[in-house]
C-alpha cells in the first residue's frame, strides 16, 4: 500500500474525530445553556410567587437565584434585577431600611457572583452601592 494513501486515510480519520468532538462539544454547551435557562425561569417564577403572596424572603431568594444562573441573552436576568430593585424601592417607601438593604445587597451580590471573563450588571452594582451607602448612613444617625 502506498504511503500517500495511508497518510490520506489517517488525515481523514483525524478530521472525522475533530468534527465529532466539535459536534459533541456544541451539543453539550447547548444542553448546559438550556438547563440553566430553564432553572432561571423556575427561580424567577418562585420570586414572582413570593412577591404575589407578600413573602419578601422568598421573592428576594427567587430573583437572586435567577440572576445567579446567568445565561447570555436571557431576558430573565434584567427582569429579575428590576424586580429586586423594585423590592428595595418599595421597602424604602415603607421606611423599612432593613428590607431595602437586603434587596439591594442581594441584587449587587448576584452580579458579583456571576462575574468571570465577562462581568455583567455594572450599572446595577453602581446603583445599589449608592442606595446602600445612603441607607447605611441613615441607620447610623
Amino acid at each position: 500500500m502506498p504511503r500517500i494513501d495511508r497518510n490520506k486515510r489517517d488525515m481523514e480519520k483525524v478530521k472525522t474525530i475533530a468534527v465529532n468532538v466539535a459536534v459533541i462539544a456544541a451539543i453539550s454547551l447547548a444542553l448546559l445553556w438550556g438547563n440553566a435557562l430553564y432553572r432561571q425561569h423556575v427561580q424567577f417564577d418562585k420570586g414572582e410567587k413570593g412577591t404575589a403572596s407578600g413573602d419578601f424572603p422568598a421573592a428576594v431568594a427567587g430573583y437572586e437565584a435567577a440572576i445567579h444562573m446567568y445565561t447570555p441573552a436571557s431576558s430573565i436576568v434584567p427582569r429579575s434585577a428590576q424586580k429586586l430593585w423594585d423590592l428595595g424601592q418599595m421597602a424604602e417607601a415603607n421606611h423599612d431600611a432593613a428590607r431595602a438593604l437586603i434587596a439591594y445587597r442581594a441584587l449587587r451580590s448576584s452580579f458579583y457572583a456571576v462575574a468571570g471573563i465577562y462581568s455583567p450588571g455594572h450599572d446595577w452594582i453602581g446603583r445599589c452601592d449608592a442606595r446602600i451607602a445612603v441607607l447605611v448612613q441613615q441607620q447610623a444617625q
